[in-house]
């Protein structure tokens, strides 16, 4: 969905539970810095979990989950209006502005993208991808939707088909399912 250099996340919501996956890359212009980051993140707060995962700068990622964990102190159980209130924030605030990151983000019910521009979105056909092989994994996850594979099945092998065709994703796969309560 976007061209940044850096990753593959995708997530998908199928039968009760979410799966959102990313490969383990980190690269700086054409080179392989890192092969096993985990982009991949649990949130907990009073019960209550979300799963997030990012593309783009690791610094700023780590600083918009640091925001949002705020804003779902601020909105707990309210996924939805804690991820517009993160995207107000990014959009407007002089330091968030900068960051360069997007994020997927789930409950086990809700799947949305977070993005820079001040965009909350919840994708069509339960499937969500950023970074820079998010199309091929977009493709991959849709192509294998129908099927009977779970949301981890699913996930897991639409990065790995990413990682086939996109030089800044790798195989290394790291993901997290929440089922829906």
């Amino acid at each position: 969905m976007n061209n940044m250099h850096g990753t593959t996340i995708v997530g998908v919501r199928k039968n009760g539970s979410v799966t959102i996956a990313g490969d383990g890359q980190v690269s700086l212009g054409n080179t392989i810095i890192k092969g096993t980051a985990q982009k991949i993140r649990s949130i907990k707060n009073e019960g209550y979990e979300i799963i997030a995962g990012f593309a783009g700068s690791t610094a700023d990622a780590f600083t918009l989950i640091e925001r949002l964990e705020e804003k779902l102190e601020k909105y707990p159980g309210q996924l939805s209006k804690a991820s517009v209130e993160l995207a107000k924030n990014w959009r407007t605030d002089k330091y968030l502005r900068n960051l360069e990151a997007m994020m997927i983000v789930s409950d086990g019910v809700e799947l949305l993208i977070i993005t820079g521009s001040g965009d909350v979105l919840e994708p069509e056909n339960n499937i969500a991808s950023v970074g820079s092989g998010g199309n091929f994994a977009l493709a991959a996850a849709r192509a294998l939707y129908e099927g009977k594979k779970s949301s981890e099945e699913i996930a897991i092998k639409a990065i790995n088909i990413a990682s086939e065709i996109c030089v800044y994703t790798n195989d290394k796969v790291l993901h997290l399912t929440l089922k829906s309560k």
